[in-house]
């Protein structure tokens, strides 16, 4: 069976989806088969930073409805052996979408994957509630900033609640220089905020930012400092690279 992370943040604009992608890829370039769902409806980016965007037809809301069937909605990311998505639908959609028709669709897709990764909206909620209902373990997203470090504690708990207990943090847009200048909360006070659960540290390069903008996974160009930091996020995430 595959298992299932869910991967969220306190607010919107810390790389939550970002770290999604370059995660799954991370998984997939090692071997594993990878699925990214992408649950944030009205502002999916998943497909936009896989560089996938006009291959969509169908979506996650189409397979819940009974429009399409699993597979016309699964798509294989170009590049990746092993790196498939579901895409959001671009609006709110009014359509039902329950626990049990995620239970559903990981079942169905449990024998198929190693791991389904679920790229949830930013902040608390109904799509965070679904997720958590079929996920094992939770990452969250979150970056320097007081006000982020604040919601992604408040993440956590709600996280917590939903019956979670392996949740580990993510710390992205790392500037080094700003924290010294005491512009930005120090790595000090991070981990005494979140202690030996926060598994990565991203720093703030502007590459990510092109590749992200190309449709490229920043881990695609092999070797480079960046591609360590996710393979090191994910031999953490995950225990078994």
């Amino acid at each position: 069976m595959s298992k299932v992370l869910l991967v969220s943040s306190g607010k919107g604009g810390t790389g939550k989806t970002m770290v999604s992608v370059n995660l799954g890829a991370t998984l997939a370039q090692s071997g594993f088969k990878v699925l990214i769902v992408d649950m944030d409806m009205g502002l999916r980016n998943v497909d936009v930073y896989l560089g996938m965007e006009n291959k969509v037809v169908y979506n996650l809301m189409d397979v819940m409805s009974g429009i399409c069937r699993i597979n016309q909605a699964v798509l294989k990311v170009g590049g990746f052996r092993n790196l498939y998505f579901i895409a959001a639908s671009p609006i709110k959609d009014e359509r039902d979408i329950t626990d049990l028709h995620m239970q559903v669709l990981c079942n169905k897709l449990g024998d198929v994957f190693d791991f389904i990764i679920i790229d949830t909206p930013a902040g608390i909620g109904e799509m965070v509630d679904i997720a958590a209902a079929v996920s094992e373990s939770a990452i969250i997203v979150t970056e320097p900033d007081s006000a982020a470090l604040r919601d992604a504690d408040s993440a956590e708990r709600y996280i917590r609640n939903l019956g979670i207990r392996d949740i580990k943090f993510v710390i992205n847009k790392v500037n080094l220089e700003l924290m010294k200048q005491g512009f930005l909360p120090s790595i000090e006070e991070i981990v005494n905020m979140f202690g030996s659960s926060i598994i990565g540290w991203i720093p703030e390069d502007d590459n990510i930012r092109i590749s992200t903008s190309k449709g490229i996974p920043i881990v695609a160009k092999r070797g480079t400092y960046l591609e360590s930091a996710f393979l090191e996020i994910g031999k953490k995430a995950i225990s078994r690279l």
